[in-house]
């Protein structure tokens, strides 16, 4: 039996147009037989005018995920989950299991003396903390202290293991990772560490020390690693930053005051497929709209306000997360007259620029304001 064919014609010059006949119907059933088709028939549905994304504006609140999130430690053990994880689903990407575009999230949760095993794969990742103290990684065997609206590298192919202090608090942290890319390519590979734990060879929190030092390396420092030797950001520097360059920049009329986190060996992206960006909205800041290309996955680390995506209106506040797809019309406002809001982003951008999609256009309509519907 021959299979329903596709044809997405379009009256436009330059443009597939082919009429279907019973002559050209045969044509194609014979070209199925061979695991073959006519690229007219798909041409126009393959190369669109402009990137459509399968991503839906998305918002998760925290509010909603938290109670769900810390109800799964009674239901399950880390040893048994592998990652005791809710992960975000995104309507349109049901299929690949992410957040938006081929970012993967979730929300990972453990309690006081848990430990996750020591394991390593193909994806990069990296781990926003969100609420609790004495959370700690291991990375190839250096050990990083965690608190809130800190975030971890946990690099393509790097040993990494997660815990809680005994002495510490229930914490749940935000997982990113680009799980779906890799997958797209081909290419994952996982593997559990043989001793299911690393042995810690490096003073504590010693990459951040080493490297994290503004407008400082350390000499004779040699990094030729595709990813940040400075396995953690912390958020008390990386907001004094912001307010630093706040005193003296009007900022982007579409992000405010935005900050990239960067490889301090490279000045380039932390990681080669991921990107991660910190942005102050000033009290009562409403940036214009644009779009571009690449996915953007939002966390609310300060205050509180709200996006207008593709013309829908999400209001957010600490903890909240929310996504961009690509190519998508976005705004955002700062909700306060009288304290600042800060975004994280993680997104592809290092993959857009890298391979030279990056595209960006600004919203020429209406003052720079999308109309909301």
């Amino acid at each position: 039996m021959a299979r329903p064919h596709e044809n997405h014609r379009e009256d436009v010059a330059g443009r597939a147009n082919v009429e279907d006949t019973p002559e050209l119907l045969a044509y194609y059933n014979d070209l199925d037989r061979f695991g073959a088709g006519a690229l007219w028939t798909v041409a126009n549905k393959i190369e669109p005018w402009e990137p459509q994304s399968s991503s839906v504006p998305t918002l998760w609140r925290w509010n909603d995920l938290r109670g769900p999130v810390l109800r799964s430690v009674d239901l399950v053990t880390p040893e048994k989950a592998g990652r005791r994880v809710i992960y975000l689903r995104n309507p349109g990407r049901d299929e690949v299991a992410a957040a938006v575009g081929w970012i993967y999230s979730g929300l990972q949760v453990m309690n006081p003396g848990e430990a996750a095993g020591a394991h390593r794969h193909s994806a990069s990742a990296i781990r926003f903390i969100l609420e609790g103290a004495g959370a700690y990684t291991v990375v190839d065997g250096h050990k990083m202290t965690l608190g809130r609206n800190d975030f971890v590298l946990t690099p393509n192919g790097t040993w990494h293991e997660h815990a809680v202090a005994a002495e510490g608090s229930p914490c749940i942290w935000q997982d990113c990772l680009d799980i779906p890319f890799v997958n797209a390519m081909e290419a994952n590979f996982y593997e559990v560490h043989p001793d299911l734990t690393q042995a810690v060879g490096y003073p504590v929190d010693d990459m951040t020390r080493t490297w994290g030092n503004a407008g400082l390396t350390p000499s004779g420092g040699d990094w030729s690693k595709g990813y940040s030797p400075m396995f953690k950001y912390e958020w008390a520097p990386t907001y004094d930053a912001l307010q630093r360059y706040a005193g003296c920049t009007d900022g982007s009329p579409f992000d405010g005051v935005m900050m990239e986190y960067v490889n301090p060996a490279t000045n380039g992206p932390v990681m080669r497929t991921l990107g991660a960006s910190m942005q102050m909205l000033r009290p009562g800041e409403h940036t214009r709209a644009h779009r571009h290309t690449g996915s953007y996955l939002y966390t609310v680390a300060k205050g509180s306000g709200h996006s207008i995506i593709n013309g829908k209106r999400f209001d957010w506040s600490e903890r909240d997360i929310f996504c961009v797809p690509s190519w998508a019309w976005h705004e955002h406002v700062n909700g306060s007259a009288t304290e600042d809001a800060c975004l994280f982003c993680l997104s592809d951008l290092p993959v857009m620029r890298a391979l030279g999609l990056y595209r960006e256009q600004a919203f020429g309509e209406n003052g720079g304001y999308q109309p909301i519907k």
